[in-house]
């Protein structure tokens, strides 16, 4: 499975979204405010939800984070730059 399906489908279970599919995600649109719509406690359960299925460390630098959880894309791109070191 790609990558960005698999972040998709973990932001649906993780947040339990009932009425989204993984196709009604745009890799690129935002996640929060005016895209998804998703606030900060859903940022909290989406980083725990990341870090335990990829191994990530998020950084303290709370712009940092907003940066890496903009998109699917954006998470995708920092999950890939984890992983290869």
């Amino acid at each position: 499975m790609e990558l960005e399906q698999q972040i998709k489908n973990l932001i649906i279970n993780s947040l339990e979204l009932e009425d989204i599919s993984a196709d009604d995600i745009a890799d690129e649109e935002p996640l929060f405010g005016d895209g998804l719509g998703l606030d900060s406690i859903d940022a909290l359960e989406i980083g725990m939800a990341l870090k335990k299925e990829f191994n990530l460390t998020l950084s303290k630098d709370k712009e940092a984070n907003k940066k890496y959880f903009y998109s699917v894309k954006t998470i995708a791109d920092f999950v890939r730059a984890q992983q290869n070191g």
